[in-house]
């Protein structure tokens, strides 16, 4: 997917805001998305991330609540989170099949802004010790997103989603999704590491990826929010063009911040914003609304699969 250049953009850099709007809050188009927590090294890692999220205004999810759900004594190393950005937007984070009750529990341990249920069946039929049964899931869903005090995102975990699967969930009730394409981390390959055969190498690289995702459920009326192998700024303008709210980030600022320290990884974040901020002043977008009418062409497998869901790819560069 590349982008139709604009020799005569016609507008200022001053003049572009990347800005987005979630939750009736104003914020920067990329996100922190669910990594960590449940030790005491994680701990330090939330802080930090949490810290990095402060200072520049990100959103962050948090890793999966589910741990200290069961483990009270593991609370701190989420809670550190809201400690550390007390005014920031976060994201409290359950795996799906889990109940009111423990929705309810999880944001009210973080005092969370919004919750993330993820979707992670793929993963949990290769651990070994994973749930074998997932019926109910959509039904748990539909509960904690009638009856939750904040609003709710269903997560992908890396597997994408199809208009098939967000169709289900909107009949849930459900209001925002994160579609969590493949190409970043696979749960597949290390799961299957786990096991002593590795037997299930055929499966690695399973599911939508996130350009997939966002093309199959384009024009449905819901909010989507895009991760999955981002990894750098032009894979946010991208993203951002095929109508996603906002862009979640993982493991590429997790590898910086274990590499090189929180400080980096709040320069790599202002410099992925402004580099945003240019590419969507090359295309002469002012503001996202703008960007999601910016031409551009689709080929490759791309457009393969494009063409047998029967999605048409012409309006996109004209």
């Amino acid at each position: 997917m590349r982008f139709i250049h604009r020799s005569l953009p016609e507008i200022t850099v001053s003049e572009t805001t990347i800005e987005t709007s979630l939750f009736q809050r104003k914020m920067p188009p990329i996100y922190l998305n669910a990594m960590t927590g449940g030790s005491e090294k994680t701990k330090k890692i939330n802080q930090q991330l949490a810290s990095a999220a402060k200072r520049t205004g990100l959103m962050m999810a948090t890793g999966s609540v589910s741990a200290a759900l069961k483990d009270p004594t593991l609370a701190d190393t989420f809670t550190i989170v809201r400690e550390t950005n007390p005014t920031g937007v976060v994201l409290a984070n359950i795996g799906a099949g889990k109940t009111l009750g423990d929705a309810q529990q999880a944001v009210e341990l973080l005092a969370a802004d919004a919750l993330q249920i993820h979707l992670n069946a793929p993963q949990e039929l290769v651990m070994p010790e994973g749930d074998r049964d997932f019926r109910g899931w959509l039904a748990e869903i539909a509960a904690i997103t009638a009856k939750l005090s904040v609003p709710v995102i269903v997560k992908e975990v890396g597997f994408g989603m199809s208009r098939e699967t967000v169709t289900q969930l909107m009949s849930a009730g459900v209001t925002f999704v994160d579609l969590g394409g493949s190409g970043g981390t696979d749960f597949i390959q290390i799961e299957n590491a786990r096991r002593p055969q590795r037997e299930l190498t055929d499966l690695l690289g399973w599911g939508l990826s996130t350009t997939e995702s966002l093309l199959d459920t384009a024009g449905l009326p819901i909010t989507r929010l895009a991760s999955g192998g981002v990894r750098q700024p032009l894979d946010v303008v991208k993203a951002l063009a095929l109508g996603a709210s906002a862009v979640g980030v993982a493991a590429t600022f997790l590898q910086e911040l274990l590499s090189h320290g929180e400080d980096a990884l709040v320069l790599m974040i202002q410099q992925w914003l402004q580099e945003i901020q240019l590419i969507m002043t090359m295309l002469g977008a002012k503001d996202l609304q703008q960007l999601q009418k910016a031409k551009l062409v689709i080929s490759g497998n791309t457009k393969d699969f494009c063409d047998a869901r029967e999605i048409s790819i012409q309006p996109w560069a004209r």
